[in-house]
């Protein structure tokens, strides 16, 4: 990893990883579960990254194949971001384990269209929370959702993020007819880019949190749209009357594929980003079936911040 090696911290080769002294790193502070209808979201700036020591801690977290993986990709900043992605889906999970497991000691396995799930042991007194995760990363911003026991799809892009091709080409190729029949009555570019981004989040999210994936549901099989809604909470307080986002078949569009709900919002001013998971089908229409954030900033190990009623944190009113 040259990136780490001009720092003169790691071997090229993965079996000396292990060798290498450190300081040992301050305790995770604890988190509380989050309710049935709440999302945590935990977020880390790579930029912000200079400890090359703490780069290091980080690496001893990981598995062995994690390890390879990391060594594998193309680049610096590509190693970091793998780096950073996987030592924080590991120190997020350990914070809602009231201090039984380590960042090191989770398991992972893959569903058959390859989205991680937490791989728990069995433990003789103690039953692990169900948590459920989904990661998200860009080059300048890594996002872990957490729920508990509601499957989680998250994504994050940047809010000035450049497309190599013309939006409407690439909404033709991806998009279903009616989003690229929206994008069209966009005049203003700069609008139709931002759009086109949101729309792309809200997709992405939404089939991450089905498990499937880009290959298992191509985007053009469904439709993101905005419809009246009563009441909706993001976060803070209950806003009435705000717009909820549905989904609806394309070969369908009478049909509202409303098990899912979602949250639209800028982070950090810098990224959009949405939130996608299942709604309570016991309580559909309780006040408890609204879908709230906490959000954090963190520098695992070092410093941790609430932002959710900061300026960090935005709603998207569209």
């Amino acid at each position: 990893m040259s990136w780490l090696l001009r720092r003169n911290m790691l071997p090229l080769h993965s079996n000396s990883l292990a060798r290498r002294p450190f300081a040992s790193p301050l305790p995770l502070p604890p988190a509380s579960l989050p309710s049935p209808r709440e999302t945590h979201i935990w977020y880390v700036v790579p930029d912000e990254l200079k400890d090359a020591s703490l780069l290091y801690q980080y690496m001893e977290l990981l598995s062995p194949c994690e390890r390879q993986s990391v060594l594998r990709m193309n680049g610096e900043r590509l190693q970091k971001g793998a780096l950073l992605a996987r030592a924080l889906v590991r120190t997020t999970l350990a914070r809602y384990t009231d201090g039984r497991l380590s960042p090191k000691s989770f398991k992972f396995q893959k569903n058959r269209f390859g989205k991680p799930e937490v791989e728990w042991d069995k433990y003789d007194l103690w039953a692990p929370p169900p948590l459920q995760f989904n990661i998200s990363h860009t080059s300048t911003m890594i996002a872990c959702g957490v729920t508990l026991d509601l499957p989680i799809g998250i994504d994050i892009e940047e809010k000035q993020r450049k497309t190599s091709n013309n939006i409407l080409s690439l909404a033709h190729r991806y998009f279903s007819p009616v989003e690229v029949a929206y994008l069209k009555t966009l005049a203003d570019p700069e609008c139709r880019q931002s759009e086109f981004i949101r729309l792309w989040t809200l997709k992405e999210a939404y089939v991450k949190a089905l498990g499937r994936g880009f290959s298992g549901t191509p985007f053009k099989d469904f439709t993101i749209r905005l419809e009246a809604s009563n009441s909706k909470q993001v976060t803070g307080e209950l806003k009435s009357d705000a717009p909820s986002i549905v989904v609806e078949a394309v070969d369908d569009p009478g049909i509202l594929m409303n098990r899912w709900q979602f949250a639209l919002f800028e982070l950090n001013n810098s990224h959009y980003t949405a939130v996608c998971m299942e709604r309570d089908v016991k309580n559909p229409d309780g006040e408890n079936n609204s879908l709230k954030l906490e959000v954090w900033r963190t520098l695992p190990f070092v410093e941790d911040e609430c932002v959710t009623e900061t300026d960090a944190v935005k709603n998207i009113i569209r």
